[in-house]
């Protein structure tokens, strides 16, 4: 299963040569492997019997929280398998048991469709399957079996045997991938989601990255609201009050006057920043002016550590999805200076027209936890756009995190503030 795996159906149309038999025989030992299988799918079939009736007594708890998890292991490398032979990922779909106490897990997984999936495919391996893996080995192997046979014993009926081998030969040649394809798809349709399950588990987590993306704009709206109370608004009232006084002081006092006067001409430098600081936590100006490409160099050249841009990103994006992978990449890099440890980091990302995918990585120390806050709010962030963030940290490291964002082009030109970049930043 190491080997890499064809594409069933690349091999259909190819003629009679090298590379086709090559990629026949991969599929013959790949046929052997699930046959095999057959025997861990049988043991685990029987203990799932043995459990769930005992369920309540503390034998089939013992043997629900064996069967149950090798059964998932056993059916993720089918999916796998299944995957690569028809080109597509097959996800499981389980009920979510994190945090759970092994009585409540047990009776989740009683409830949990998927988990009854992975049942019926434990019989389907020992039944059907097996027998369309061994078809194919069976057909493959026959004719070696025939010449040992001819060579031990010179009846007549082996060498009969003998002069079919050739067309059997034949016939595992024609059926060979029809019938790997055959079970690739079985596997699909008992292990994959149905269309109902998928269509509901779409409408959770619309609903989930609706209400999260609410509640994110409703803390903005707050953030904004108390950033212009506390900064901008209380700075241009501290300048009307001096200039009243000024005012007051003209004539009396013009030195006071003209300090009050410089107080307030400083004062109102102080709330355009503040203004400017608030624009900028809602759109950044440098997205406006350069594209995300070009806003990304910006935040690597701003952060103490050496960062190297690879960016592919022609196109004009979607002003609130350009925003939000700004904001996910500028989260990713502020979490590597505080907590990476790391000597270097990198950024690369693409933008084919439909899709926008980045990933941000380090050689700090990994380890990094998906449910912390900061990369926990990049989640959300993406999620409200239908984006998607996988984080790869394993302690010592290197740390991953790949964004994915669909955004189809409004417009089939290309931005002029936008360009592809590389390099250091």
């Amino acid at each position: 299963m190491s080997l890499p795996l064809p594409r069933i159906e690349s091999i259909l149309p190819k003629p009679v040569n090298r590379e086709a038999f090559i990629e026949r025989l991969r599929l013959t030992t790949v046929a052997l492997g699930q046959a095999l299988l057959m025997v861990p799918a049988l043991v685990l079939g029987i203990l799932t019997l043995l459990a769930w009736p005992l369920l309540l007594v503390l034998v089939g708890f013992g043997l629900a929280h064996l069967a149950v998890p090798a059964t998932a292991q056993l059916t993720r490398l089918h999916r796998w398998v299944s995957g690569q032979l028809l080109g597509e990922t097959i996800s499981s779909g389980y009920a979510d048991t994190t945090g759970t106490n092994p009585l409540t897990r047990a009776f989740i997984w009683l409830r949990d469709p998927a988990r009854w999936r992975d049942f019926a495919f434990l019989w389907f391996s020992v039944t059907g399957g097996f027998v369309l893996s061994l078809v194919v080995v069976g057909l493959l192997v026959s004719p070696i079996t025939y010449l040992f046979g001819l060579v031990l014993d010179t009846s007549v009926a082996w060498a009969l045997l003998l002069l079919l081998s050739g067309p059997m030969l034949v016939v595992w040649w024609l059926v060979t991938p029809a019938l790997v394809r055959a079970r690739a798809l079985a596997e699909r349709g008992i292990l994959g989601h149905s269309r109902v399950e998928q269509l509901e588990r779409r409408v959770e987590e619309v609903a989930v990255s609706r209400s999260e993306a609410l509640d994110h704009s409703a803390a903005e709206v707050r953030r904004i609201e108390r950033d212009l109370h506390d900064g901008a608004q209380a700075r241009i009232a501290a300048v009307g009050m001096n200039v009243g006084l000024a005012e007051k002081l003209l004539a009396t006092d013009p030195g006071a006057a003209a300090e009050l006067l410089k107080e307030a001409r400083e004062t109102t430098v102080s709330a355009l920043e503040d203004l400017r600081s608030v624009v900028r936590g809602i759109h950044p100006p440098v997205l406006a002016d350069r594209g995300l490409g070009g806003a990304v160099e910006a935040i690597a050249m701003a952060i103490p550590l050496p960062v190297t841009l690879a960016l592919d990103i022609d196109g004009e994006l979607p002003p609130p999805v350009e925003s939000a992978a700004y904001f996910a990449v500028t989260e990713c890099l502020t979490n590597i200076v505080k907590h990476a440890d790391a000597s270097r980091a990198w950024v690369t990302g693409s933008y084919d027209g439909a899709l926008l995918r980045l990933v941000v990585g380090d050689d700090g120390r990994g380890g990094a936890d998906p449910a912390g806050s900061g990369l926990a709010g990049v989640s959300r962030r993406l999620l409200a756009f239908d984006g998607t963030m996988d984080l790869t940290s394993p302690l010592g490291g290197p740390t991953v995190v790949t964004m994915e964002l669909p955004c189809p082009t409004a417009h089939g030109s290309s931005s002029p503030r936008t360009r592809p970049s590389s390099g250091p930043a």
